[in-house]
């Protein structure tokens, strides 16, 4: 099996990233418990069958553009959530549920929007009567207009889980993570050593044994290769990765004749330990990788010289 390229492992490890990282988004939006949210309006009206004097009509409307923006706090006061609370059966604590509770006001209308948040439809629908009727109690715009109910039936909707937005969430956090990865890779990634490149190429031969390789200005260069081909058991050729190092693959061969080492000599090349030389600085992986691939399959290599 061909192994992975760099860029191949870091899709592959991005993929995976935002896989988990998108399944424990979407996995803990949506094990959080069902919510639900109860919403009734409210509108203030005159307290008595309005005048037809302008004065009249200009304070209904500045009692109302001045009282109705404190329902906000209205809500929020103790004596108005302790009587909605102590209205309902099961209701959470007044401070509990001061944070479920929400006022939207309309502008230009005189009508407000309370909506109160519950763990059931029926507990939310209850929760929402119950605050509406106890701020309508309040009487804050006496005595020039008054607070109503349009509908006392609660329009209640489920918030949560919101499984488009949780989904939509999912996917966000999963392809940010996948190229915080990818991105994180590619920046910190360690430039592949030489000896690594080598192997890689070497790899993509067909060369599945451990190969050596070694430097040309190593002074015990001969004695390293005599040692690998008394292991290797076969004589020993040299050959050259690329023009230009025929020069280089003459003198280590009469440097490896003159230290006693079996050399191959018209004799079947194809039996022979080969030692490839090639120039560390100009050759290319792929040069080693062609070269490698064209010696006899009986061929052993058995070392890589670095010219």
């Amino acid at each position: 099996m061909k192994p992975k390229s760099p860029y191949e492992r870091i899709i592959t490890m991005s993929l995976v990233v935002a896989l988990i990282v998108g399944a424990a988004v979407l996995l803990t939006l949506g094990l959080r418990g069902s919510e639900f949210e109860g919403r009734i309006g409210l509108i203030a009206s005159p307290t008595s069958v309005p005048s037809d004097t302008a004065g009249a009509q200009a304070q209904f409307g500045e009692v109302v553009s001045l009282g109705l923006p404190a329902l906000v706090e209205l809500a929020r006061s103790p004596s108005v959530l302790q009587t909605a609370a102590a209205a309902v059966p099961g209701a959470p604590a007044p401070a509990q549920l001061a944070e479920d509770v929400t006022v939207e006001l309309v502008p230009a209308s005189g009508l407000a929007r309370v909506s109160v948040r519950a763990d059931s439809a029926e507990r939310a629908a209850t929760l929402t009567q119950a605050m509406a009727t106890a701020m309508i109690q309040a009487d804050i715009l006496a005595p020039v207009a008054q607070l109503r109910i349009l509908d006392p039936q609660a329009d209640v909707r489920q918030v949560s889980p919101d499984w488009p937005l949780s989904i939509g969430l999912a996917l966000a956090a999963a392809v940010m993570a996948g190229v915080a990865v990818a991105t994180a890779r590619h920046v910190l990634r360690l430039p592949a050593s030489a000896d690594s490149v080598l192997r890689q190429a070497l790899s993509e031969a067909g060369c599945r044994r451990s190969v050596a390789i070694l430097r040309g200005e190593d002074p015990g260069l001969a004695s390293r290769i005599s040692a690998l081909q008394q292991a290797a058991a076969r004589p020993v050729r040299v050959v050259a990765v690329g023009p230009g190092l025929s020069g280089r693959v003459e003198s280590l061969s009469r440097e490896l004749s003159a230290g006693e080492v079996a050399m191959q000599v018209n004799g079947d090349a194809a039996r022979a330990g080969v030692v490839v030389v090639m120039d560390g600085h100009h050759s290319q992986p792929e040069e080693l990788t062609a070269t490698v691939s064209a010696l006899p399959p009986a061929s052993v290599l058995v070392a890589v010289v670095l010219a």
